[in-house]
């Protein structure tokens, strides 16, 4: 084994710029913006800017206005900025800094991610910004500020209050769960809010001190998503049941049923408004927002479902009845705005007349009572995440060669001032991806994209397998931070030569709820697979690549499929880059279930743990020959260190070689630019180290 230590100036981005197109430090220039909204007017919007690990907050009121910088914070630290929320005034903008907002679980003793090694321990703050600058307020998360000015926000699971000025931070109130999506009504004087509890979640609301706090009307499911009614007399909630929590539920995908409950609060009362079906499409959303639930005019509610195989939008009124389907087939519905007066739904799909916007995003609109669908952007380039305006929708346009810039409709869309990248950007210079498709061993066709390098002759090949795996990489740049950098990296692979496919494996999204849901994916049996290894012998079919030298890297669950490619098929993939991947499915089974069976009635025990292990890379190790280079940070909160320690002692006793980068305090998502700098490096080094002559 080689023990890799990766300087400053890192390898391959100084050492080969004469014979490269572009720098790796330079492809990983662009500007990211993220974290859209609206003030509840409609009259301004916000949003977080990062370049090269720096974050700051903008925010902009009209098209015409050039938007303003609303906090100082210099320097790649690695806090995260996240949970935007407007004051009612729209003058005030609150949001949370630190932390990790897509962790599965908190570090022990409820740590704060510390990426830049800081003496002083980091912990996540509720921040407050406005025209006299931004202040840190109090250590907590998830505000949400009433129409009377009070904010509420959660502490260790319990809700909290604090002023404007951050004075009189105080527990609200006590409660056995732990709280979550805080929602105020309308008036601002009682505060709803999820009690996750053992095996189940309810819906409470506070009305004040002097007032007990009244539960809605519980089930043994989980309730969720509170959303108060215009007037403020009633609450739209989810209900969903989970069913069994033993091991028998990872054989076999079992339909989720779910249902929209609307309660009477000062009744007490609760009665179901819709109700999905019981087949496996009807199951809880899966997406990003879930549900998607939201009151609307005319007293109707809407939501989303894929009981057609494709996540689409609905209304239905809040007295109940027969839901009205909005969108149509053939494409998924994400990223769902309300207009601030409750008329019309904004959205972004993989949908247009192009044949290949299923796999871009662009924005549409229609209008809650029902109609024709307009697009607000079409064309080559990737819109998303609308934030609904006073006067139309802003939103985040991004393209092949820009990772993505505020743009406000009304109803043209207009780039707002201000959002150039820094010089030495290279995205003028990145390939535009092209949409190739291609038949898996049991028909399924696959699509992925190719970035294709200029010049002729064969060329060394790499697959890219993203992780999630609920995801689709487009042809430009992702909305998720992660893939953006993947983005980034797959064009500087091709820069270099490479061909480099990505692959759109099944278990993703974009492609409908069935593709998105194989009965033998993941530990049920490893389905997806052979949509990977198709991947491989379709380039070793072209012209222009050298089918002796095919690599794979990829990170989460694409580790997961490099390690399994690397183990399976080290006659196809030479080497691999293996980034945090899961490498033992029944090791994590057992410690999200615990090594023993839930009751005397759960006996799929053994076969789920049996099965779910011949679906992991480590089953197949003795196949494994390929040299790899294992990546992780070990602060990891989605996938435990222990995933990548096992693969590599199992290699180290079978001698295969291997080489290791370790990255102290970083999470999952690499929080500093740096750190994702240093994994880049990396993966570049070794991939032209082993499949270049």
């Amino acid at each position: 084994m080689r023990n890799m230590l990766i300087a400053g100036a890192m390898l391959m981005a100084g050492a080969a710029a004469g014979a490269a197109p572009m720098q790796l430090a330079d492809a990983m220039a662009y500007p990211f913006t993220s974290g859209l909204v609206a003030s509840p007017d409609g009259k301004r919007i916000a949003w977080v800017r990062e370049v090269m690990g720096e974050r700051n907050i903008w925010v902009a009121t009209g098209a015409a206005s050039p938007p303003q910088r609303m906090t100082g914070f210099s320097g790649d630290d690695g806090q995260e900025l996240t949970q935007l929320s407007f004051a009612p005034d729209g003058q005030s903008l609150l949001f949370v800094r630190g932390g990790d907002h897509d962790g599965n679980w908190a570090a022990a003793g409820n740590l704060a991610p510390n990426p830049s090694a800081s003496v002083d321990e980091p912990k996540v703050m509720l921040w407050r910004a406005d025209a006299a600058g931004a202040r840190a307020l109090a250590e907590c998360d998830a505000p949400a500020v009433s129409a009377s000015g009070t904010i509420a926000c959660i502490k260790a699971g319990q809700v909290w209050t604090v002023k404007a000025d951050g004075s009189g931070f105080a527990r609200l109130f006590f409660d056995r769960g732990r709280a979550s999506d805080l929602a105020w009504s309308p008036d601002g004087k009682r505060l709803a809010f999820v009690s996750r509890r053992e095996g189940h979640a309810l819906i409470g609301v506070y009305a004040g001190p002097a007032a007990p706090i009244t539960y809605l009307p519980a089930s043994s499911g989980i309730d969720g998503t509170p959303v108060w009614s215009p007037d403020g007399t009633r609450i739209a909630f989810t209900r969903r049941w989970d069913g069994l929590d033993g091991y028998g539920r990872f054989l076999e995908a079992k339909p989720q049923p779910w249902a929209i409950m609307v309660a009477d609060v000062a009744a007490g009362t609760a009665k179901q408004a819709w109700a999905s079906g019981t087949s496996l499409r009807d199951s809880f959303p899966d997406v990003v927002g879930g549900a998607n639930l939201h009151w609307a005019a005319g007293d109707r509610l809407v939501f989303l479902s894929a009981a057609t195989n494709w996540q689409q939008l609905y209304a239905v009124p809040a007295a109940g009845g027969p839901a009205t389907r909005l969108t149509g087939d053939g494409f998924m519905v994400e990223h769902v705005s309300l207009s601030p007066d409750g008329s019309t739904l904004y959205y972004s799909a993989n949908s247009g007349a192009d044949r290949d916007n299923d796999t871009r995003r662009h924005v549409f609109r229609v209008k809650v009572s029902g109609g024709p669908v307009t697009a607000v952007t079409a064309g080559s380039g990737l819109e998303w995440t609308p934030a609904a305006t006073q006067d139309g929708v802003a939103l985040i346009a991004a393209s092949a060669h820009d990772a993505g810039v505020v743009q406000w409709c009304a109803p043209r869309c207009a780039t707002l001032a201000g959002q150039v990248a820094p010089g030495n950007f290279a995205g003028p210079a990145m390939v535009v991806p092209e949409k190739v498709s291609w038949q898996a061993p049991d028909g399924t066709t696959i699509f992925g994209q190719l970035f294709r390098p200029a010049g002729s002759g064969k060329r060394p090949a790499v697959v890219f397998v993203h992780g999630g795996p609920p995801r689709q990489m487009l042809l430009g740049f992702s909305y998720m931070r992660y893939y953006a950098n993947a983005y980034a990296l797959n064009q500087y692979l091709a820069a270099r030569g490479f061909v480099v496919l990505s692959v759109n494996y099944r278990l993703g999204i974009g492609y409908g709820w069935d593709f998105q849901h194989p009965a033998d994916g993941g530990p049920r049996g490893a389905g997806e697979y052979q949509d990977v290894i198709s991947a491989a012998r379709w380039l070793q079919g072209r012209p222009d690549v050298d089918a002796s030298r095919i690599g794979i890297w990829g990170g989460s669950y694409g580790g997961l499929l490099t390690a399994q490619a690397l183990a399976r098929n080290s006659d196809v993939f030479k080497a691999g880059v293996d980034i945090h991947g899961v490498h033992d499915w029944s090791r994590s089974m057992i410690e999200t279930l615990g090594a023993g069976i839930t009751s005397y009635g759960d006996t799929e025990r053994d076969r789920a743990l049996r099965t779910a292990w011949k679906s992991s890379p480590l089953a197949d190790v003795v196949g494994w020959h390929s040299p790899v280079l294992l990546i992780h940070g070990d602060d990891d909160r989605n996938v435990r260190i222990n995933q990548t320690i096992a693969p590599a002692a199992a290699l180290r006793q079978r001698s295969v070689p291997f080489e290791e980068l370790v990255i102290p305090n970083e999470i999952h998502d690499f929080l500093r630019h740096a750190g994702w700098a240093k994994v880049n490096a990396a993966t570049a080094e070794f991939l032209e180290r082993q499949l270049k002559p």
